[in-house]
């Protein structure tokens, strides 16, 4: 029997952050999820949040941890993107995605971890990108943030990990999202060619490896990137 457990999900409205929290709530937990607009899944309890608004993660944590008890499980996964060449990337353009996809990490894990020292467990799930350690043209902005993640996750493992709190990057490749069906067929047909495994994960595919590593199983790992990219970043 699974200990259920207070998840926070980051980003929870569309894409891989809905799969997620989708795959918490069919396991039984208790699910809230940041919000900037629009809703999270059904059984979930959606707060509006801006990782890039300190006041604003304040009012959301006190309202999750009301509502649904100190929050156990981080799922970090709010983010952006301006893609661009370097020539043409504005200090706007990197500032922008750096203050969500880093800074906007780091407020949430600060805020998550003070309440998982205090019950001497936790789990927090940073999600990553195969780009962090592949790289890729037209996202320095991206990828030096998600790259950022990998020491991020290591540092709190040295310097939580004796108390129960593990911290993973998850690095998902080419996923089935809005965001990658507006892309041309030719251009996705070309990235297909790319992945060892010839075609796009699902984002239940990534779901399934973060409630794993969230779960009783994954207890004793921590400080690891798990790629979910069919083999396209192998080696890094």
């Amino acid at each position: 029997m699974t200990t259920q457990r207070t998840v926070l999900v980051t980003g929870g409205n569309r894409g891989i952050g809905r799969a997620i929290a989708e795959e918490f709530i069919a396991n039984g937990h208790r699910v809230a999820v940041t919000v900037r607009s629009g809703e999270g899944p059904a059984g979930s309890l959606s707060v509006k949040a801006d990782v890039t608004d300190a006041a604003s993660l304040d009012a959301a944590f006190a309202e999750v941890e009301e509502k649904l008890g100190p929050i156990e499980v981080l799922v970090a996964n709010a983010g952006i993107t301006r893609d661009t060449l370097l020539m043409r990337m504005t200090d706007e353009d990197f500032e922008e995605v750096i203050n969500t996809n880093l800074n906007g990490v780091f407020r949430v894990l600060k805020r998550a971890t003070k309440g998982m020292i205090k019950v001497r467990f936790g789990r927090v799930i940073l999600i990553g990108s195969v780009v962090g350690l592949l790289g890729s043209a037209g996202q320095v902005n991206y990828s030096a943030a998600k790259s950022a993640l990998v020491g991020m996750a290591r540092s709190v493992t040295r310097e939580l990990g004796a108390r129960g709190i593990t911290a993973n990057v998850v690095a998902p490749g080419f996923i089935d999202t809005d965001m990658t069906a507006a892309l041309p067929e030719a251009q996705q047909d070309d990235y297909k060619k790319r992945i060892p495994a010839g075609r796009f994960a699902s984002p239940e595919e990534v779901a399934k490896v973060v409630a794993w590593l969230a779960g009783e199983d994954a207890g004793y790992i921590s400080g690891a990137v798990i790629p979910v990219d069919g083999g396209l970043g192998m080696g890094h």
